[in-house]
């Protein structure tokens, strides 16, 4: 037989029925994402604790012909790992349990995890060991490495050490037929044919299930210095960038910039926030520095470089963090983006990444583009400016949005006409929220036909049933 019910007594059988849940109540936190815009029905949430129940649970909904959806810490900004409400109810693979830290070879600068270790958990482990796992995101405190290897997670950090593709040595995957693939290396050099490994990095869930990783280690900064600046503008920003460039080389490592309608949402709507200057400006920077040694000689080189930006009239103002809590309370209101944007309204996120010398112009194009739709719509910017990231963001009070005829259809053109802009610009749609549901549309607008067959040549010969994460990633 192959109905529900008796998958869900062969799962329980295999897993044990604590294991498996499939009540309405049980389900209610796996079938929704945190934002409360996707949400879909669920056969079961089947939570494995080792890789070969994994192994297991895909064979059994293999033989049933069951869909199969991992799911992470579901944090998605792209409706990735929930159900979808049409087509048949999956078996959601969730790796809560699955989180060992198996080894940490401090000499070879690399660790060995499982899938569901969550991010902030796997810096703490490598920080006891003096060595940094860098990708770093505002979610990091539920987000899974799982998750965030599917998604080829961006961040903060990657001006400096890449996205998490560049931080991944080995990989440990459960194939669409419940085979088990050990590519758990831990060698920078291994020249030995198709690096696999990428196949399933950023691949989002659609061609195997990742149960556990290597991560590459940095070694750990001990010297930050840190600063909150004004600039004139994106151009200034942009030209301030590029004097800490010069004068820095890796040593910096974060350049965040938002503007004063995201600073303003925070301040407002999210307890304990406030503007880290005296004055109000349209710009705002948060610049970090990081080093082996002690905090002077950083905190020398920053006010050099400040120096010379207000001596160029790049800069309106800019305060200096003369301590760990003083630090710490900048990112936490760079942090607090996406918990202000949530409680505030209805943002209309992008994830554009152009050029990094294209995006001043990227923004005031993709704003004019946006109001020529909707008049004086308020627009947030959030962007990682070291690597040409933003986060361009068309924003709606809840009450606009619900009094707004055809949302639907709005949210589309205006994220379109945004990408556009980006496009033109030799830019993507998506740099790092991944596709997920709510980008297959601009999947099949900005991908070349040769593009997508490759894709799906190599997703048939993985999956051959289409039983992955189904209408996600692929248009």
């Amino acid at each position: 037989m192959t109905n529900g019910i008796t998958l869900l007594d062969a799962l329980a059988q295999a897993l044990g029925a604590d294991a498996i849940l499939h009540s309405e109540a049980d389900l209610a936190g796996y079938t929704e994402d945190w934002r409360g815009r996707y949400k879909g029905p669920a056969l079961c949430v089947a939570l494995p604790g080792d890789t070969r129940q994994v192994s297991e649970i895909v064979r059994l909904c293999r033989e049933h012909g069951t869909p199969v959806l991992p799911q992470g810490g579901n944090t998605s900004l792209c409706g990735g790992a929930v159900p979808a409400a049409e087509g048949r109810p999956p078996v959601i693979v969730n790796l809560s349990r699955m989180r060992r830290i198996r080894r940490v070879d401090a000499a070879n600068n690399s660790m060995e995890v499982e899938a569901g270790c969550v991010l902030a958990a796997v810096q703490e482990a490598a920080a006891v060991e003096g060595r940094l796992y860098p990708v770093s995101l505002g979610a990091e405190g539920s987000c899974q490495i799982g998750g965030t290897i599917a998604t080829n997670a961006g961040g903060t950090g990657v001006l400096r050490y890449g996205n998490t593709r560049d931080n991944v040595l080995g990989l440990e995957v459960v194939l669409p037929d419940g085979a088990i693939w050990n590519g758990l290396t831990a060698l920078r050099k291994n020249n030995t044919g198709y690096d696999l490994k990428h196949l399933f990095i950023g691949a989002e869930g659609t061609m195997g299930i990742v149960t556990a990783a290597v991560l590459k280690l940095h070694p750990l900064p001990t010297a930050h210095a840190v600063a909150w600046l004004a600039p004139e503008s994106p151009q200034a920003a942009l030209d301030i960038l590029g004097l800490f460039q010069c004068a820095c080389g890796s040593r910096l490592s974060a350049f965040e910039m938002i503007d004063s309608n995201q600073l303003d949402v925070v301040m407002a709507h999210v307890p304990g926030r406030k503007n880290p200057l005296a004055d109000a400006h349209p710009w705002h920077v948060l610049v970090e520095l990081s080093d082996t040694g002690d905090d002077a000689a950083l905190q020398d080189l920053l006010q050099r470089i400040l120096e010379q930006a207000f001596e160029r009239g790049l800069l309106r103002d800019a305060v200096v963090a003369n301590s760990g809590a003083q630090r710490a309370a900048l990112w936490e209101v760079r942090h607090s983006v996406s918990e202000g944007n949530k409680k505030a309204g209805v943002g209309l996120t992008t994830d554009t990444a152009v050029p990094v010398s294209a995006v001043p112009r990227f923004i005031d194009e993709a704003t004019q583009a946006v109001r020529r739709l909707v008049p004086g719509l308020p627009v947030l910017i959030v962007a990682h400016l070291g690597d040409g990231n933003v986060h361009f963001i068309p924003f709606f009070t809840f009450d606009a949005w619900n009094a707004l005829p055809g949302r639907d259809a709005m949210a589309a053109s205006l994220r379109r006409v945004v990408n556009d802009v980006a496009d033109a610009l030799g830019g993507t749609f998506s740099a790092e929220h991944g596709v997920g549901r709510s980008s297959l549309a601009e999947m099949a607008h900005y991908k070349s036909p040769v593009e997508l067959a490759m894709m799906r040549a190599v997703k048939q010969a993985f999956d051959p049933d289409h039983l992955f994460n189904p209408g996600r990633l692929l248009p």
